[in-house]
C-alpha cells in the first residue's frame, strides 16, 4: 500500500516539474519600445506600425517575408518572418510580432495585424449627428 502512495507522489512531482518548465518557456514579455527589444535575448511581443515608405519584401523561394516596423518613439527595426504575408497586411493600422531580436533583425515566429474597423466610420457619423 505504501508503494501506491510513493508512486502517486512521484507522478505528482513530475507533473508539477513539467508544468513549471513549460510555464517558463511560454513566458513572453510585451514591449512597445524597440530599443529595449534590441537589448534583450528573450522571446518578446513587439507592437508598432509598418513603415510603408520602405515597403516590404517577399522571397517566395525561401518562404520569407520582411518589412520594417516603427514604434511610438520613432525607432525602427527590420522584421523577418518565415512564412507567407499575413492577410490584410497592407491595410493594417498596427502590427504585433512575436519572436527574438538576433543578427540585427527581429526574427518573428508570429505576426498579428490590426485592421481598421468597418464600424468606425458609422460610429463617427452617428456621433456627429
Amino acid at each position: 500500500m505504501n508503494s501506491k502512495y510513493i508512486f502517486g507522489g512521484i507522478i505528482i512531482v513530475v507533473f508539477f516539474g513539467i508544468m513549471a518548465y513549460l510555464f517558463t518557456q511560454t513566458n513572453v514579455s510585451y514591449e512597445e519600445n524597440f530599443a529595449l527589444i534590441k537589448q534583450s535575448d528573450k522571446t518578446m511581443k513587439a507592437t508598432g506600425q509598418w513603415v510603408k515608405a520602405k515597403s516590404y519584401q517577399v522571397d517566395r523561394e525561401n518562404n520569407l517575408f520582411a518589412f520594417f516596423m516603427e514604434d511610438a518613439q520613432g525607432n525602427e527595426m527590420k522584421v523577418v518572418y518565415k512564412g507567407a504575408i499575413p492577410n490584410n497586411f497592407e491595410s493594417s493600422t498596427s502590427v504585433v510580432v512575436t519572436g527574438k531580436y538576433r543578427n540585427n533583425r527581429f526574427e518573428a515566429t508570429e505576426i498579428l495585424t490590426k485592421c481598421p474597423s468597418k464600424y468606425e466610420e458609422q460610429f463617427d457619423a452617428t456621433a456627429s449627428s
